[in-house]
């Protein structure tokens, strides 16, 4: 780790280098290792395999190298995860064009945002250690402030607000992997599955003790061909108009 004057602050060396604070030497025999070509192992890997898979002995397997030599460049899992996340979440989208709303531009941002992890679903598994901390993800964070930009939200509403929605992005797409990963696991296709997991209630409630389960069993709802979004689109459209609210609330 490494400090600044005042000691109040610190970042790992190899994110200091992420953001530009620590000179890579120019001069010399270029280096059979980087951490540019440990991370994009340790992400190829995830993609391939889960996160589960990823270790410095594994990741050092993959590069043809010795475990102990890729600690010259990353100090540990945790830091090597950091980075992982940083190369997979990569820029935000360009700003919306001037004029946006910020319910607008709060939805395209949370749908971005979306996107990114459900290309690269092993972040799923990734710890949360704290607030963005890399430069992308940062920038990230900047860019959902930005939509909120002008409203009449206070600093500490704002933040609560993209919180609450990357807090809603995050379980949205967990619970979709998960099922999607037990309907693969199964070998059964998606509507096969839920006409099987229905029939399997269906014996199992009583309509008496469970009338709202049968009520909506009968319905055949679960049966409907459902759009792959729906439940994305569903709950932001619910939490953004809690924020509307919110913002009406505070607006002279």
């Amino acid at each position: 780790m490494t400090g600044n004057d005042d000691g109040e602050s610190w970042l790992p060396a190899s994110v200091e280098a992420a953001w530009g604070l620590r000179e890579r030497p120019a001069k010399g025999p270029r280096p059979a290792l980087s951490i540019d070509r440990i991370v994009t192992a340790a992400v190829e890997l995830a993609a391939r395999e889960g996160l589960g898979a990823v270790s410095m002995g594994r990741v050092a397997k993959e590069l043809g190298a010795s475990t102990m030599s890729l600690y010259r460049y990353v100090a540990a899992k945790d830091e090597l995860y950091l980075l992982m996340q940083e190369a997979a979440v990569g820029t935000p989208p360009p700003p919306p064009p001037p004029g946006t709303g910020w319910r607008e531009a709060l939805l395209a941002w949370a749908g971005a945002q979306r996107d990114t992890v459900r290309r690269n679903p092993w972040m799923l598994r990734l710890p949360i250690a704290g607030p963005p901390l890399t430069p992308n993800t940062v920038a990230w964070w900047e860019r959902g402030l930005a939509a909120l930009d002008g409203t009449a939200l206070d600093e500490g509403q704002r933040i609560s607000v993209i919180m609450l929605i990357s807090g809603f992005i995050r379980q949205e797409a967990s619970i979709a992997a998960d099922l999607g990963d037990a309907v693969a696991a199964s070998g059964l296709d998606p509507e096969e599955a839920m006409r099987r997991y229905a029939r399997t209630v269906e014996r199992l409630v009583d309509p008496v003790r469970h009338p709202l389960v049968t009520r909506l069993l009968e319905s055949g709802v679960l049966f409907e061909a459902d759009d792959p979004d729906h439940e994305f689109t569903f709950g932001m459209a619910r939490i953004l108009d809690g924020v509307d609210t919110l913002i009406r609330a505070r607006t002279p």
